[in-house]
């Protein structure tokens, strides 16, 4: 028997923001977090369209076998949709213009696993005990790390650490990363946006997700120590493990955060 997802999501304002542009969404197929740009204008629009995009994949594949789909190509046209749609909308109401919102999206066919992402939303994999972050931030600072100029301590504290050189935005081509992962049974995956960890290391994440049995749970206290560190930002968080031997949840999404409130 392939293995099943078991997940849930969470979302908040955090302490400093006035409204979350922040969206989440989950199914038995589907987890993903999209963090619109606070910077920009109507981020929460951003990634409500980022998330409705996702939720209509979900829905198309629900009742189908996955095992002839191609995940990659299938999420790849599902932000390719956002995309059109937001420079859509940015055409209708000029005051959208800039609209933008990072992603990171999982499409999940038991061991078999796409990953799309965008911006500097965040996965892990915790296996074995160990964590690992999937995905490498697409900000000019990480692009100096990558390029040995600054080290990991110097772009933990360099003034434009936040500043995204990849989005999902209004009037441009998505350039996703986009690659496959083989799950396993006891995996345990984490997204989140950067409201997680600008105030949460490796280490705070590694003992929750390792310390805490519950999806939901671990959801809970990674918002709730987020915010004790200050709640700079929006916090969203899709803790999900990979699972034999359980009955397969309802066959519904799960919206939070800015799309369960404004619809894309």
């Amino acid at each position: 028997m392939s293995p099943t997802l078991r997940s849930a999501a969470g979302s908040d304002v955090g302490r400093r923001r006035p409204i979350n542009q922040d969206s989440a969404v989950t199914s038995p197929r589907l987890l993903a977090v999209a963090d619109g740009m606070g910077g920009h204008a109507h981020g929460e629009v951003a990634s409500s369209v980022a998330a409705s995009a996702l939720l209509e994949l979900d829905a198309r594949l629900r009742g189908v076998d996955l095992a002839d789909v191609d995940l990659l190509a299938v999420l790849h046209e599902a932000i390719d949709a956002a995309g059109a749609r937001l420079t859509e909308l940015a055409h209708q109401e000029p005051g959208l213009r800039g609209a933008g919102t990072t992603v990171v999206a999982f499409l999940v066919d038991g061991s078999r696993i796409g990953v799309l992402h965008i911006g500097d939303s965040r996965a892990y994999r915790l296996r074995d005990g160990e964590l690992e972050q999937l995905t490498r931030d697409h900000t000019l600072v990480q692009s100096l790390v990558d390029e040995g100029r600054i080290s990991e301590e110097e772009a933990a504290v360099h003034p434009r650490r936040s500043w995204l050189v990849k989005t999902l935005q209004d009037s441009s081509t998505p350039e996703p990363d986009l690659f496959p992962l083989d799950g396993r049974t006891g995996d345990r995956f984490l997204i989140c946006s950067d409201g997680v960890t600008a105030v949460l290391g490796d280490q705070d994440l590694h003992e929750i997700l390792a310390g805490v049995a519950e999806p939901g749970e671990a959801v809970a206290r990674l918002i709730e120590l987020a915010n004790e560190g200050g709640g700079p930002d929006n916090i969203t968080c899709v803790v999900a493990d990979l699972v034999d031997g359980i009955d397969p949840p309802a066959d519904q999404p799960v919206v939070v955060g800015a799309a369960a409130a404004t619809p894309g």
